[in-house]
C-alpha cells in the first residue's frame, strides 16, 4: 500500500492546520472516546473540553477525568481556567510566535538617537541594552539599527527634503 503511505485524513489535516490535533491521542484511555466515532481523541478541544465537562456535569474526580483524557490535573485546571474565561476558544492552543511588539517605538527611536547624538563613541549596535536599562524592552540590534534607519529616513526621506544630495558631503 505504498500509495496510502504519507497520505494523512483530511480531519487530521485539518487538525494540524487549526493547531488542534492532539500529539498523544493513543493516551486518551475515555470509554466513550474509544467506543464512538463522534468522540475523536485526535481532536484537542475536543478532549479538553469532555474532560471539563466530566468533572462539572458528571461528577468525576480531576484526577480520573484527567487522566482518562490523557492529561495532567495541572492541565485539567488550566484547561477549566480557559473554558470558563473564553469558552471553546479559550481551549484551542495559543498562536506560536513573538505575543506583543517587538520593533522599537518611536519613543525609544528617539531616545536612542538623543543617546547616538550625546556620545559619538556609541554604536548602534551598543543600544540594545541601554534600551532595556532604559525602558525595561529587549531590543535585538539588528532591530534597533534598521528601526533607526527608518526613522532616519522617513524624517529626512523624500517628503519635503528640499537639501541637494551633497549637502551631507555626499
Amino acid at each position: 500500500m505504498a500509495g496510502q503511505q504519507g497520505r494523512r485524513d483530511p480531519k487530521e489535516a485539518a487538525l494540524a492546520e487549526a493547531r488542534c490535533l492532539n500529539p498523544h491521542p493513543e493516551q486518551v484511555t475515555d470509554p466513550e472516546f474509544l467506543a464512538s466515532d463522534f468522540f475523536d481523541a485526535r481532536d484537542a478541544v475536543q478532549v479538553k473540553y469532555e474532560m471539563v465537562r466530566k468533572v462539572r456535569a458528571g461528577g468525576v474526580p480531576v484526577t480520573e477525568a484527567a487522566a482518562a483524557s490523557g492529561y495532567s490535573r495541572p492541565a485539567y485546571y488550566t484547561a477549566a481556567a480557559a473554558l470558563e474565561s473564553a469558552g471553546l476558544e479559550g481551549l484551542m492552543p495559543a498562536r506560536p510566535g513573538p505575543r506583543g511588539a517587538h520593533k522599537p517605538t518611536e519613543e525609544i527611536c528617539a531616545w536612542a538617537e538623543e543617546q547616538l547624538a550625546a556620545s559619538p563613541g556609541l554604536r548602534p549596535a551598543q543600544l540594545p541594552g541601554l534600551i532595556e536599562d532604559a525602558f525595561g524592552v529587549r531590543v535585538h540590534p539588528r532591530s534597533a539599527e534598521r528601526a533607526l534607519a527608518r526613522r532616519r529616513e522617513r524624517h529626512t526621506g523624500s517628503r519635503g527634503n528640499t537639501r541637494p544630495p551633497d549637502a551631507e558631503g555626499g
